[in-house]
């Protein structure tokens, strides 16, 4: 097994009480209002840092074009870096076969279904994965 398999877990990650402290009440009232099925992405480290992307489509991509649905404008990202894809209730992150790799809480991930509370890192970026389903 290489170290870039799927990432399974059976229960949420906790959101470490530093990164709840880091929202702000914007991200607070986006949060309470986020409809079911719905999730948010929020730069937590990056140049873009407090920007916050709604994950409301089936599927979008992140990556350095700016046709990305998520434009994250850094040469340590990929032009097509890695794919959201709504499964179910949740979002999988499915790395596009880019050159620096994308993490789920630290570990290198080919694909993870994302939980509430995951930190997703691409290059630079450091992002906050939140549900509609487990609402802070």
């Amino acid at each position: 097994m290489s170290d870039t398999t799927a990432i399974r877990r059976d229960n949420p990650t906790p959101i470490p009480t530093r990164e709840l402290e880091a929202l702000t009440d914007g991200d607070r009232e986006t949060l309470a209002a986020l409809p079911e099925g719905c999730a948010l992405l929020i730069v937590q480290k990056g140049p873009n840092s407090g920007a916050r992307y709604l994950l409301n489509t089936e599927k979008l991509t992140i990556g350095r074009n700016p046709k990305n649905e998520i434009f994250l404008d850094d040469v340590t990202v990929s032009r097509v870096h890695a794919t959201l894809e709504r499964i179910g209730k949740g979002f999988t992150i499915t790395d596009s076969g880019s050159l620096n790799g994308s993490y789920v809480n630290g570990q290198r991930s080919d694909s993870s279904a994302l939980l509430h509370g995951d930190q997703i890192q691409i290059g630079k970026y450091r992002l906050i994965y939140i549900s509609g389903e487990g609402k802070a």
